[in-house]
C-alpha cells in the first residue's frame, strides 16, 4: 500500500487540515518532515503541557463578529483581542469552583517560563529530528 498524504487530482485536498500555514506546528517545528514515530509523544507533550497554557491563558485572539458585503469588498468587524481564558470566564457558564481553579491555574503559571520551556523541548525534538535524517542519509 502506498501511503500519500492526498488524493490523485485534488490538489488542494490538504487545505482544509492545514487553515492556516503559519500556525502553531509550523512556527514550532517548521516544514520539514519528521518521520521519526518516537516524536510523537514529545510533540503531543509539548502541545498539551506548554503550548495549550500559553495559548488559552496569554496570548489573545480577535474573533469575526460581522461580515457584510458593502459594493465589491467584505467588511468585517472584530471584537477585542482575548485570550481563551477570558472569554471562558466572561461566559459565566463556570461554576465558583471551576473558576476558582482556573484563576488558580493562571496565577501559577508564568509565560515567560513557559516560553522558555517551550524554547528547551523543541530544541531537543529538532536535535533528535535532525539525529535521526542524519542517520537515514548516512544508512543510504
Amino acid at each position: 500500500m502506498k501511503v500519500t498524504r492526498s488524493r490523485p487530482y485534488h490538489k488542494d485536498d490538504n487545505a482544509p487540515v492545514e487553515q492556516k500555514n503559519w500556525m502553531w506546528p509550523r512556527q514550532w517545528l517548521g516544514y520539514g518532515r519528521l518521520e521519526d514515530p518516537k516524536l510523537v509523544e514529545p510533540i503531543n507533550r509539548i502541545y498539551r503541557e506548554i503550548g495549550e497554557p500559553l495559548q488559552n491563558f496569554f496570548l489573545p485572539c480577535m474573533k469575526l463578529v460581522e461580515k457584510k458585503r458593502v459594493g465589491a469588498r467584505w467588511k468585517r468587524k472584530h471584537d477585542a483581542p482575548q485570550t481563551a481564558y477570558q472569554r471562558l470566564l466572561k461566559l459565566g457558564v463556570l461554576s465558583p469552583r471551576k473558576k476558582r481553579q482556573m484563576r488558580d491555574r493562571f496565577e501559577s503559571l508564568d509565560p515567560f517560563a513557559l516560553h522558555q520551556q517551550l524554547e528547551k523541548a523543541l530544541r531537543r525534538v529538532l536535535a533528535h529530528a535532525l539525529e535521526v535524517k542524519s542517520d537515514l542519509k548516512t544508512a543510504a
